[in-house]
């Protein structure tokens, strides 16, 4: 094939990738978003967007105001401050700020004006469930997985109580007070029902694995999931590692649940930030290998913020089917490390991982980390698919349907069902 023939060839595929990436609807499999009927905690909105703490810790490097005098601020004092900052003051090229331009870009508005009174006034003419229909068709998702916690005071009554649900939303089960913060996490139990002790003994266990069970049942959770620090341990003799074995991992075989982890979040390394101000670690993911060789028959889905990591856990998931890496978390949801992490996992794993997942904290960020993750994912897979041709196999239009559809939520959806 001469060069001229090659650009042409390499050119509709590229056409080709690019149009079936753009029309695979996603599974979202882990959010900080909650199903509609939940009312406030559900987040959208412009304000919401400024204030979200990407763009806060952002804000901070540039904002001469005191953390405390921050916080006593209203929300929409908090916004135009941001707006102020990151947008007028500054050109907004990170990728929390460009998230916010696509996804006023992809709803039809111009921000060229830096107007945000008129901007406001745009997002606060709809209704909400209208408007979580618009994100969804315009972010090409499907199904969005929340995280719910029954520690939560603000959402445990929703649950209590009972809701309409909506379909589109699917709950996962979060329990990081169960395993980080154990001692007042028994007295709640307790207060609960649960006939639990300080210690761990069978008899505790026991009750512990009854509340999973009660909160799965009443939330239809389809999977477990916590945030655990760089240093977690396993096995160990604290009381994380002694409930994962005593409890969780029973529970999630017995009703066939994977168990997510989400490895390497320093917490409050700036507590004056707040939520913005976490941090990050590098894991010692020998406690992900005991756990897995420990365990063959628990389903462990993984995802670890430090990029250091993202190598590690590679080769692990080649050693272990019992482990499902996915998604590029939180400081390593930009694109120069999307691209990089995809490359590597496409090579070392197949396309038997999860791509992305939005981590969205506030509704109308699905638009702008599809739009995007869709990118990156098709220069990729451009590059891949070519070597594949170069080689001599050819992809037909059909199997690469069915690779971009296993990498946005169908591997997911078929390591839940084994």
């Amino acid at each position: 094939m001469n060069n001229q023939a090659a650009g042409f060839r390499r050119t509709a595929l590229h056409s080709l990738i690019e149009r079936i990436v753009n029309a695979t609807k996603v599974v979202d499999i882990h959010t900080h978003l909650y199903d509609p009927h939940l009312g406030p905690m559900l987040l959208w909105g412009i304000d919401e967007l400024l204030v979200y703490h990407y763009l806060v810790a952002e804000g901070f490097r540039h904002v001469n105001v005191p953390p405390a005098t921050f916080w006593a601020m209203s929300k929409t004092e908090q916004a135009e401050l941001v707006w102020h900052h990151l947008f007028q003051e500054h050109s907004p090229i990170s990728e929390s700020c460009r998230g916010v331009l696509t996804v006023l870009h992809r709803l039809g508005l111009d921000a060229k004006e830096r107007d945000l009174h008129s901007l406001r006034e745009w997002f606060e003419q709809w209704p909400v469930a209208g408007y979580v229909t618009r994100c969804m068709e315009t972010a090409g998702v499907q199904t969005i997985f929340m995280t719910n916690s029954p520690f939560d005071d603000v959402e445990r009554p929703f649950w209590e109580a009972g809701f309409e649900r909506d379909e589109r939303f699917v709950a996962a089960l979060r329990i990081d007070p169960l395993l980080t913060d154990w001692p007042n996490s028994a007295l709640r139990l307790v207060q609960w029902g649960y006939n639990v002790g300080e210690g761990l003994s069978p008899s505790t266990l026991g009750e512990v694995r009854r509340f999973l069970a009660d909160w799965t049942r009443r939330i239809e959770a389809k999977y477990l999931m916590v945030s655990l620090p760089p240093n977690f341990a396993y096995p160990g003799r604290h009381d994380a590692a002694q409930l994962i074995e005593g409890a969780v991992l029973p529970f999630c075989r017995d009703h066939g649940l994977p168990f997510a982890l989400m490895l390497g979040v320093k917490r409050a390394v700036n507590p004056a930030l707040q939520l913005a101000g976490d941090g990050v670690g590098h894991s010692d993911l020998t406690a992900l290998q005991n756990l897995c060789a420990a365990n063959p028959q628990n389903k462990f889905l993984v995802t670890v913020l430090a990029r250091e990591n993202q190598h590690e856990l590679c080769v692990l998931a080649r050693k272990f089917g019992n482990l499902h890496p996915f998604g590029c978390w939180w400081f390593t949801n930009i694109p120069h490390l999307i691209d990089d992490i995809t490359r590597m996992r496409l090579e070392l794993l197949g396309i038997s991982f999860t791509a992305q997942h939005s981590d969205a904290r506030v509704l109308d960020q699905i638009i702008y980390k599809w739009d995007h993750t869709r990118r990156v994912l098709t220069q990729v897979l451009e590059e891949k698919y070519w070597d594949l041709l170069c080689a001599g196999w050819e992809p037909t239009a059909a199997e690469i349907e069915r690779d971009v559809n296993n990498l946005l939520g169908g591997s997911f959806l078929e390591f839940c069902a084994r």
